[in-house]
């Protein structure tokens, strides 16, 4: 019954976001030590570690976040599945997801009073004969560094979870610790919430140039707070976290320009937004998925899950590259779901042959087109700015390492805990992409 509770004032939490009008933001100042641009998870966690540090170093330091959705009625961080696995091939990744999963399980540690309604049902990824090696290597590394899953073959997979067809699996990886799904709104709330208790400033606004001083260094941003009227913020430091819009933001500072003569600042961020769709279905199949089943992803990349307790299902898949949808608005494709999504949900889980749509949403990701990972680090020409952007779908779980990271190099000079320097962009222009393999 508290389960229960729980995952019903969540529910009710998100639809009083919508129904509450436009947030109240604070007074935009003049000036600030650390100017965060983006307050979704990236830009609110980069402001909680900031303020927690400097409270333990007994120092002050102005930070202000800067969000341009009020609401985030559009927000990546809100709208994602809120998952949290190990399972990747690059050791970065698996560390900050070690992390993440560390810091959610002790939420209410770091961040007071929150319930981040998290569920460990794992994942559970699946690959045909094409992929079982990497699979299995990428397990291997995965436990190596503190994770915990197992390897099953056909028949192991039809045991533990009877519901599953495993025509073309030959291997599944399936996480049975330190994995599964949490509610990324009460996350962004924790943040926020104790980030402004110790002190930090959250103001509504979109950041629409920049301002730099004799020496050519960035000095300023001019923010449009929406009442007609554009303000220049002074900052020392720069930390750009604005999700999907960061390449956006960045060309503002001269970031991608063909023509500078400074070869780093003649290189894009290469961070735009990609629209994936998640649906939410009912069945009445016999043998259905129980209560405990894990995110399960198909090898064509379709996934599913439980949602809540009663009786749901959520599930997705991203597009291939030609089949991108235009961003304009968050409009949901239901032709999708019958063409793409639905008939391998059929074939993986017979009990899913006869579904009903129970309602859907669209999100961003913040794309990296690079090499789909991660952008965190320093810029190579701006010595005091910060960027966190590019996660590509799986950043509301790392959320929690990506604000530590930024505040060690900001307050240390460098990375103290994981050693996040591959994932710099120095990457971009060295041309040297860090690609994930196997992985959703």
């Amino acid at each position: 019954m508290l389960c229960l509770r729980k995952v019903l004032r969540s529910a009710a939490l998100r639809q009083l976001r919508f129904l509450s009008g436009k947030p109240q933001g604070d007074v935009l100042p003049q000036s600030c030590d650390v100017l965060i641009i983006g307050g979704g998870g990236m830009g609110a966690s980069s402001a909680f570690w900031l303020k927690s540090r400097m409270l333990q170093l007994g120092k002050k330091l102005n930070v202000l976040v800067v969000e341009r959705d009020a609401g985030y009625t559009s927000a990546s961080t809100v709208l994602s599945v809120g998952g949290v696995r190990q399972q990747f091939s690059l050791a970065e990744n698996i560390e900050m997801s070690l992390f993440g999963y560390n810091f959610v399980v002790n939420g209410e540690k770091h961040l007071g009073d929150v319930d981040l309604c998290y569920q460990p049902n794992g994942y559970l990824i699946l690959a045909s004969s094409k992929g079982a090696h990497i699979l299995a290597q990428n397990s291997k590394l995965q436990n190596e560094l503190g994770a915990r899953n197992e390897l099953l073959g056909p028949v192991a997979l039809r045991r533990r979870f009877p519901w599953l067809s495993t025509e073309d699996v030959e291997l599944g990886c399936h996480g049975i610790d330190k994995e599964g799904w949490f509610d990324p709104w009460a996350l962004l709330m924790g943040y926020k919430k104790k980030a402004r208790a110790l002190g930090a400033n959250f103001a509504n606004g979109s950041v629409v140039g920049f301002e730099w001083d004799a020496s050519g260094a960035l000095s300023g941003a001019v923010v449009d707070s929406g009442d007609g009227v554009q303000r220049t913020v002074k900052f020392d430091t720069c930390v750009l976290a604005a999700g999907a819009y960061s390449g956006q933001v960045a060309r503002l500072a001269g970031i991608g320009d063909p023509a500078a003569k400074e070869s780093s600042l003649s290189v894009a961020l290469p961070v735009e937004p990609r629209k994936r769709y998640v649906y939410v279905y009912s069945t009445q199949g016999r043998n259905c998925p129980g209560v405990a089943t894990p995110l399960t992803v198909d090898p064509d990349g379709t996934y599913f899950r439980r949602d809540g307790l009663c009786g749901n299902f959520l599930c997705g898949r991203s597009p291939n590259e030609d089949e991108e949808p235009e961003c304009e608005t968050l409009d949901v494709d239901h032709g999708y779901f019958e063409s793409n999504v639905w008939p391998t949900l059929a074939t993986r889980v017979p009990a899913f042959e006869s579904v009903k749509i129970q309602s859907s949403w669209a999100g961003y990701y913040d794309h990296n087109t690079f090499d789909a990972n991660g952008i965190i680090g320093r810029h190579p020409h701006y010595s005091n700015l910060f960027i966190a952007a590019g996660f590509s779908g799986h950043g509301i779980q790392q959320t929690p390492a990506v604000g530590r990271a930024i505040s060690e190099l900001i307050l240390d000079g460098k990375f103290t805990t994981l050693d996040l320097s591959r994932l710099g962009f120095e990457r971009l222009v060295n041309k040297q992409p860090m690609f994930e393999v196997n992985i959703v």
